[in-house]
């Protein structure tokens, strides 16, 4: 490769994030293989690592999680640029993404098959030597990555949403769904729209979604839900309580990141319910956890990553019946890195927004 720098978004510690246009392009070792970034979504947690949340850069008693310097962005996919000598499976021309995280295959986690659970839990775009997509190339480890073709017909604007729709599914796949199910979903947003798209293929007795922000409910009906009501206009307990005779819904997804939506699920769910549990909350939340135990005797789950769940959604994605339009709303140059960050906070009503690598720059 002529090239030898490229463009990208380095962080060097809390707040000491740069847009550099010389950054080495990575070297392959012959485990390596070397990607063209054809872009990254800006997650919620990329924002917060942003804002210096003690959970990343540590503090409050809490140790430092991330390692600087580091490129982020763990939302992303290329086109394979350069392969080590050892690599045979992949070839440049190849479109590949990969998984946020990065298992060491040696804790007690990673030998049982729950890889996404790895103790040492390093993810692309947060460490050093795990560098994200908000560059124009990115080295990936083979020993480490797990990698996933993605087909050259699906979209970049589809494509961008493989690791959260991979999460989404994940998340729904807890909750066990069944055609008898009553499901409530809180939150539309990128994670919810993907759980919504992916639980009305499981033909559940209704899906009802709930969202403060109008235009968000208009795309979850798009997206596969029977029934959405806003919580600021409507009493959505008293609603559910209605429609099943007093007992509440089956299951509950909280995505919306708001304490209180957790505490309106523990309300509205059923005794005997499921409960699944996916956001990351900036503030403690608390609850009567004996409504958990001895009220309702509720079945309470977490949800984390998307394991073995790239495949099937890369596959439905680009036959179409896992919905991806209209997600995407806002895209930008990397130098534009900032405004995207600002807008990725949802307060100009955008849902996903994405930094892209113009072939031309």
């Amino acid at each position: 490769m002529d090239k030898k720098t490229m463009r990208g978004l380095m962080i060097y510690g809390k707040g000491d994030y740069r847009y550099e246009t010389n950054i080495p392009i990575p070297q392959v070792g012959p485990d390596d293989i070397l990607i063209k970034s054809e872009g990254s979504g800006v997650c919620a947690s990329d924002v917060k690592c942003w804002h210096g949340a003690s959970s990343y850069w540590g503090g409050d008693g809490i140790k430092p999680w991330v390692q600087a310097p580091f490129i982020p962005g763990h939302e992303f996919l290329g086109v394979v640029a350069e392969v080590g000598s050892n690599i045979t499976e992949y070839a440049p021309g190849d479109r590949i993404t990969v998984e946020q995280i990065a298992p060491c295959g040696e804790c007690r986690f990673c030998k049982n098959g729950q890889y996404w659970m790895c103790q040492p839990h390093q993810m692309f775009g947060y460490f050093t030597e795990f560098n994200g997509g908000m560059a124009e190339y990115v080295r990936i480890p083979t020993k480490r990555a797990k990698i996933h073709r993605v087909p050259k017909e699906l979209p970049l604007d589809a494509a961008l949403l493989i690791e959260p729709f991979s999460c989404s599914k994940h998340c729904v796949d807890r909750a066990q769904i069944t055609p008898n199910d009553i499901v409530v979903i809180s939150g539309a947003g990128t994670l919810g729209l993907g759980m919504i798209t992916y639980a009305s293929t499981l033909k559940p007795k209704a899906l009802i979604v709930l969202d403060m922000k109008d235009d968000r409910l208009e795309k979850a009906k798009e997206f596969g839900a029977d029934i959405v009501w806003n919580p600021s206009k409507v009493d959505v307990v008293e609603k559910i309580m209605e429609m099943t005779e007093g007992y509440g819904c089956d299951i509950y997804i909280e995505c919306s990141g708001h304490p209180s939506s957790v505490a309106q699920g523990m309300s509205m769910i059923r005794k005997l319910g499921r409960f699944v549990e996916f956001s990351v909350f900036g503030e403690p939340t608390t609850l009567d956890w004996s409504i958990i135990g001895d009220k309702k005797e509720l079945d309470v789950l977490g949800s984390h990553l998307g394991p073995y769940c790239y495949p099937y959604v890369i596959e439905k994605m680009t036959t179409g019946e896992i919905k991806t339009n209209g997600v995407v709303t806002k895209k930008f140059d990397i130098s534009q890195w900032e405004t995207a960050f600002d807008y990725a906070t949802g307060k100009y009503g955008d849902i996903k927004v994405a930094i892209v690598f113009d072939e031309d720059k």
